[in-house]
């Protein structure tokens, strides 16, 4: 086992805000932190970068798509630290606006990384977060776009409650499977596979945080949504403002929160500040109020 027991864990972090937020953690968590990416000669070059800024990553490969790669990360912080304190799930795709890839194709593949394999990083490591841990799921404004611009009666199934992390499986099934057959937005889904896929990001996380104070309340661990902002990395291209280290604050504020905090927790988080997107919400105003998000 590693002489350092706590352990801090970025997914997708050889480059942009996944790269800016494993820099801060770096600095800033008081343990080791694993620098993870799908592509080991990318990710070891990351990590080179960093030991040249005098900080000291770790690395282990991570390929979200693939369940053994999730096992065998798993087995590693096992046998290293007994478990894992900080997890950051940042990994994500998203075609650009003029890709000339069928939008089904778009759909299956941005909603099994996005939201499947997140969903199964979270299946396989939450049970080893430690007491206090901290899990921070990168979702985005375009994901509450994406629920404004949902059928009224999908916006009150996303917005329930009640829904199950099954009944939330179902529905990021039909939205794949509508897309197939040509009918989604017949069926009341937007024209969004990357906005989509952050929706179940979100919700998503409220049916684990909630999972984990009805499972393990005692151990205080708490698991929030945040969106980044317009950031250089991201899907805004020309009309992003915000730096890679901008967007990396909000992230690693809620990695970091103090072991007696309570909250926020399951929440969708912008800024440091939780949103209510239990009502109607538009991100487009949140840019607005907020000169440093505006495109």
């Amino acid at each position: 086992m590693s002489s350092c027991s706590r352990v801090a864990l970025v997914t997708g972090a050889n480059k942009g805000v996944g790269f800016a937020i494993t820099r801060d953690l770096c600095r800033l968590f008081s343990g080791d932190v694993v620098l993870t990416a799908r592509d080991e000669a990318r990710g070891r070059a990351a990590v080179q970068q960093l030991q040249a800024e005098g900080l000291s990553p770790r690395f282990h490969q991570l390929d979200i798509t693939d369940l053994q790669s999730i096992r065998a990360l798993r087995d590693f912080l096992r046998r290293e630290y007994g478990g894992l304190n900080v997890l950051v799930n940042n990994a994500a795709i998203a075609f650009q606006t003029d890709d000339p890839t069928p939008f089904d194709i778009q759909a299956e593949l941005t909603v099994k990384t996005n939201f499947f394999a997140t969903r199964n990083i979270c299946t396989e490591l939450l049970p080893i977060m430690k007491p206090h841990g901290r899990v921070v799921n990168i979702s985005s404004l375009q994901g509450l776009q994406a629920l404004e611009n949902c059928s009224e009666d999908l916006q009150e199934k996303f917005r329930c409650e009640t829904l199950t992390e099954g009944d939330l499986v179902d529905l990021m099934n039909k939205f794949v499977e509508d897309t197939k057959n040509e009918v989604h937005e017949k069926e009341g889904w937007p024209h969004s596979a990357y906005g989509v896929s952050k929706l179940g990001v979100t919700v998503l996380s409220r049916i684990l945080a909630r999972r984990l104070e009805e499972k393990r309340k005692a151990d205080r661990i708490l698991l929030n949504a945040c969106c980044l902002g317009w950031v250089e990395a991201d899907m805004a291209g020309d009309h992003s403002s915000r730096t890679v280290e901008e967007g990396a604050e909000t992230p690693v504020y809620l990695a970091l929160l103090p072991p007696d905090a309570t909250e926020p927790q399951g929440q969708l988080v912008c800024d440091k500040i939780v949103q209510s997107w239990s009502v109607h919400w538009n991100p487009w105003r949140y840019l607005e109020l907020n000169d440093s998000a505006r495109p």
